[in-house]
């Protein structure tokens, strides 16, 4: 049978989710399976496009998936989502790394605030809880991403979201980048794919 995105996700949802994810393991499958599938793997497929790392990325972030520890009353967000191989197999041990702005638009240049990474889990499956991040200058509202394989380059990204007002007028905006998001617009999925080893 032909190995495409979708059973490769059949049968990782079906699988019991990995501790990195807040919520009980009911939830975290729920969210991801009732997101819709976004623009990633299937057999000899690309992988997900590059795009700058911007002025604002930090090294040494915390490893963490929950970066609501200041969020006050801010809006929360969440990402999920997988890590696949241009071959549609699951990444394990890929370090996911997250870096936003506020709800102002601003970067925390001095500490970590809304600042991350991660170890994907033996299915491929990350995870971050956060806040809803805001456009700010000529920039449309956007998460940066890097995703390393173990012993594999590093894939520097941004993730958008669908219909944001800004969204035409970002000239690095990319709708290959767009996350699917669920219903309440909680909570964005979106699968990297990166190459294979």
């Amino acid at each position: 049978m032909k190995q495409t995105r979708r059973t490769v996700l059949q049968s990782l949802l079906a699988a019991p989710p990995a501790m990195i994810f807040t919520g009980s393991s009911a939830h975290v499958s729920a969210q991801l399976s009732a997101l819709p599938l976004t623009p990633a793997c299937e057999t000899g497929s690309v992988s997900t496009p590059q795009q700058t790392q911007g002025p604002f990325y930090r090294p040494n972030a915390p490893q963490r998936n929950d970066l609501t520890a200041d969020a006050g009353s801010r809006r929360r967000f969440s990402l999920r989502g997988f890590v696949f191989d241009t071959g549609c197999r699951p990444v394990p041990e890929a370090m996911v790394e997250i870096w936003h702005a506020d709800e102002r638009g601003e970067y925390d240049n001095d500490g970590y605030r809304w600042r991350a990474y991660q170890l994907t889990d033996d299915a491929g499956r990350w995870g971050f809880d956060t806040i809803l991040t805001q456009h700010y200058s000529f920039r449309t509202a956007h998460y940066h991403i890097r995703v390393q394989p173990r012993g594999g380059e590093v894939l520097t990204t941004q993730l958008y979201f669908p219909d944001h007002p800004r969204n035409h007028g970002d000239r690095l905006f990319d709708p290959r980048l767009v996350m699917a998001l669920d219903d309440d617009r909680s909570t964005g999925r979106f699968d990297f794919v990166v190459p294979s080893l």
